[in-house]
């Protein structure tokens, strides 16, 4: 990659333009890194092992997630990054904390990270608080459990609950509560930003993706569409010079050198060029043999040589430009920082990603029902984004990164270890449902896209009716075709459904008796409609009686 702004740069370095920036427009510098770590599956969990045994749900994060990998994994990347990176930038913040132009950056810390830093290195934790004690640091605020749950729903009950998880842990750690929000891997639509921003936020950061932008330049603050949130975007160019190219030695700019890459910024007009990157790239993805140590500690340096050039964090860089205008990201057109389309498909690209999901997002309602703490946590876990992205099948070069973080052999592998857990945990939390009200919200519950009841109207004629839930199912049968209801009646589709997908026996039998009356017409849609709207009735009826008696209740 070329940069086209190098004769510029060169100029202003030559003093063939003001070196002072009398004509040359002042930039700031919003660097952000980005601070996770995944929790890795157990890949040696077996449901089968457990037979006959005793495993409470306190076992569970034990038995699912190989946390020996896991902490060997972390103190590798502390010792090789966290550690050496943050000495280098808290020597860069002491260094110029005198001076007009100082050094700042911005971190995105996950909760899952966080609490890998309690457990297995609380001095880690010691040295992110010296960062935020020198005013030069800001902390953004994400998913709790860097997870796709800003997906989930309309409401985006899921999402909300973890992001103000995680403000609650940012200001209880590092006394600031955050102003700027950065979504699980940039993920980013119009629905997102104004949830944000009715969750206080001032800011959110996402990608540059040419089909939103157009002609426009990521080097500018923009506002979400009909909102006043402030969007920040992510010049991936720049970014991934350091991120994925620092050591690409058929890079024509290799070595790229501290000097080099802000002679870049330099030429590169805007009111604010945010890099957004992995915190892991200064150690991890490319070792400390490869000079990335020494990148890091001398660009603050040759960034503030030129002299319309200085650092800024993200909320102060909103407070200070004026948006230049919006960006408007349908909801079902969702962006991301992820491979080459910049879409949701490193996480929903193909069916094995989609299935988990779907059953992952099925399972919020009842989880939540079980109030067991325990077990909404591992829900949790088995969020993060990361599971889904091991099980990429893309080619080419995403699919050599999505390789390099796969900690399994392939995307089938991880899949199987995937749908293995999950698979047991959801049996664990059925086994929870024995009173009256979980049983009622089991029944009533939104059922995953892979088990929803699709409409037919005769053998490979699908309507474009799909009920996802028991309501969803009734209120379809009012307006479905009735030669739609007489093909499923026929081969007793519906019985089948309720008793083996929704799991209520009773409506079943119930079903299964009108089949047998030989209605038909309106009489058969009148009778399937009474019969589905009382048992739904009795079984919120049983829900709200149970959760107010709290005492057993015949079902």
């Amino acid at each position: 990659m070329v940069h086209s702004f190098k004769t510029y740069g060169e100029n202003v370095k030559n003093n063939q333009l003001n070196p002072k920036g009398l004509d040359v427009e002042m930039t700031d510098i919003c660097l952000i890194f980005e601070v996770h770590q995944p929790l890795r599956l157990n890949r040696n969990f077996q449901p089968s092992l457990l037979d006959g045994q005793h495993a409470s749900e306190k076992d569970l994060f034990n038995l699912y997630f190989d946390n020996n990998l896991n902490r060997k994994v972390f103190e590798r990347t502390c010792r090789k990054c966290y550690f050496p990176a943050n000495g280098i930038i808290l020597e860069n913040i002491d260094r110029y904390k005198r001076e007009k132009r100082r050094f700042k950056v911005a971190f995105s810390l996950s909760g899952i990270f966080l609490e890998q830093c309690a457990r297995w290195k609380p001095e880690l934790l010691e040295s992110f608080k010296r960062l935020a004690e020198t005013g030069c640091v800001e902390f953004l605020s994400q998913t709790y459990y860097h997870s796709l749950s800003s997906l989930f729903g309309i409401d985006r009950t899921e999402f909300i609950e973890q992001v103000n998880m995680h403000r609650r842990l940012i200001e209880k750690l590092f006394m600031k509560i955050p102003q700027t929000f950065e979504n699980t891997e940039c993920l980013y639509n119009n629905s997102i930003a104004k949830t944000v921003e009715s969750l206080g936020f001032k800011a959110m950061i996402t990608e540059s993706v040419a089909k939103i932008l157009r002609w426009r330049s990521p080097n500018y603050v923009y506002k979400a569409k009909n909102s006043e949130l402030r969007v920040l975007l992510r010049n991936y160019r720049l970014s991934d010079d350091i991120g994925f190219r620092f050591t690409s030695r058929w890079w024509s700019e290799w070595p790229l050198t501290a000097e080099k890459y802000s002679s870049w910024l330099a030429a590169t007009p805007g009111q604010v060029i945010t890099i957004f990157i992995d915190y892991e790239t200064f150690g991890e993805h490319h070792w400390p043999e490869s000079g990335i140590h020494e990148f890091l500690r001398w660009l603050p340096g040759e960034i503030l040589k030129w002299h319309h050039l200085s650092f800024t964090t993200p909320t102060e860089a909103v407070e200070k430009h004026p948006p230049v205008g919006e960006i408007d990201v349908g909801d079902f057109e969702t962006i991301s920082w992820a491979d080459l389309e910049r879409d949701t498909s490193a996480w929903l690209g193909n069916s094995m990603q989609t299935t988990c999901y779907e059953s992952l997002k099925s399972l919020e309602g009842l989880v939540k029902d079980t109030e067991n703490h325990d077990l909404i946590r591992i829900w949790r876990y088995l969020q993060s984004s990361d599971h889904l992205y091991y099980m990429s099948t893309k080619g080419a070069g995403p699919g050599d990164v999505h390789s390099y973080f796969n900690p399994y052999a392939s995307a089938v592998e991880a899949f199987t270890i995937f749908s293995r857990i999950l698979s047991d945990f959801e049996n664990r939390v059925m086994k929870k449902f024995e009173t009256p009200r979980l049983i009622a919200n089991k029944i009533l519950r939104r059922i995953p896209a892979t088990k929803a009841f699709v409409f037919f109207e005769e053998f490979a004629r699908p309507t474009s009716f799909i009920a996802y839930s028991l309501e969803e199912f009734h209120a379809l049968l009012k307006v479905v075709s009735l030669k739609s209801i007489r093909f499923h009646m026929r081969r007793e589709d519906f019985e089948t459904w309720v008793r083996q997908v929704v799991g209520d026996r009773k409506l079943a039998d119930k079903l299964h008796k009108i089949s047998e009356s030989k209605l038909t017409g309106m009489r058969l849609r009148k009778a399937l409609l009474e019969a589905i709207q009382q048992r739904i009735a009795e079984l919120k009826d049983l829900a709200r009686r149970s959760r107010a008696l709290q005492k057993p209740l015949k079902i």
